[in-house]
């Protein structure tokens, strides 16, 4: 028997793979909090990958009518749920640091992209316009992220200035990093 892998959205009724959701379980006490492992015991509840549905949802308290049970929905629900987004993208450049799938700087970045060897692009959210010109030029049609400011990635990788970063082709790291990216980029942009 095959698993069922799509779920339909309590927001917008669309159906989707359940990899593209959102996943929420209501504890014992009522209260509802994201599962986005999939770990927590009880029927789970999906939203679509979208602030906007997750707040439409929120707001019209759909986790009690889609659960048929009284519900208590946190006003930092939205909030809590980009945090953990953000969260996991930034660790999970941290992960592919130490996978050696990363290099940082404006010159180590354009001579990976030389060597054809870069899968996407991240590029710091304040990076300044000259820079970004420069970027932009040399990655031609690779994909660039821009989600995180420059004290962000500083902290993370324990740099200074790191406002360009390239994640190598070769092995799933890249893959894995490129879905949170995704992931969260969905959620702040629908």
């Amino acid at each position: 028997m095959q698993k069922e892998t799509t779920r339909k959205c309590i927001a917008s009724s669309v159906v989707a793979e359940k990899e593209q959701m959102l996943r929420f379980v209501v504890l014992p006490d009522g209260t509802v909090v994201p599962d986005f492992k999939k770990k927590l015991p009880g029927k789970g509840v999906y939203v679509c990958n979208a602030k906007s549905l997750l707040q439409k949802a929120v707001n019209a308290n759909l986790f009690a009518k889609a659960l048929k049970v009284k519900t208590k929905v946190s006003e930092e629900l939205v909030a809590q749920v980009e945090s953990i987004l953000h969260k996991q993208a930034l660790d999970a450049i941290s992960l592919a640091r130490k996978a050696g799938c990363l290099v940082c700087g404006m010159d180590k970045v354009a001579d990976a992209l030389k060597k054809n060897n870069v899968e996407f692009l991240l590029e710091a959210s304040d990076a300044g316009e000259d820079g970004h010109k420069k970027i932009m030029a040399a990655a031609k049609n690779l994909e660039v992220f821009s989600l995180f400011k420059t004290e962000e990635l500083d902290k993370e990788l324990a740099r200074d200035n790191t406002v360009h970063l390239a994640f190598l082709k070769g092995g799933d790291m890249a893959k894995a990093v490129r879905k949170t990216f995704v992931a969260l980029t969905s959620f702040l942009n629908n």
